[in-house]
């Protein structure tokens, strides 16, 4: 069974953040392809939303109604709601989470 995925204002945000990063401090050729790999892996959640894991971030307070999956070094937060995928935020794993992901998330 196929699930509908949408992104919400600020993973659209995020998005083309990174994108504008990419093409502005590397080039714009790297910033469209990792843009299109970004895109594929939220696609995939279509198909399989539950083989993302709870953030551990969030997991440590308890907030247990959202996962994630990577495309290194980014984590894509999401949460399933019947058959639809809410992707909240796409994020650069590198930074501290933390507070950002209470902040965006809790909200």
């Amino acid at each position: 069974m196929k699930y509908k995925v949408f992104l919400v204002s600020d993973a659209e945000e995020d998005i083309f953040e990174i994108y504008n990063y990419v093409a502005i401090h590397d080039s714009p050729g790297k910033a469209e392809t990792l843009f299109d790999n970004l895109q594929e892996t939220c696609l995939k959640l279509e198909s399989f939303p539950e083989r993302g894991h709870i953030p551990p971030e969030l997991e440590r307070i308890n907030v247990l109604g959202f996962l994630e999956i990577h495309f290194k070094p980014y984590r894509i937060i999401y949460q399933i709601r019947s058959q639809e995928v809410y992707i909240h935020c796409i994020l650069d794993g590198r930074r501290d989470l933390q507070e950002l992901l209470q902040q965006r998330l809790l909200r």
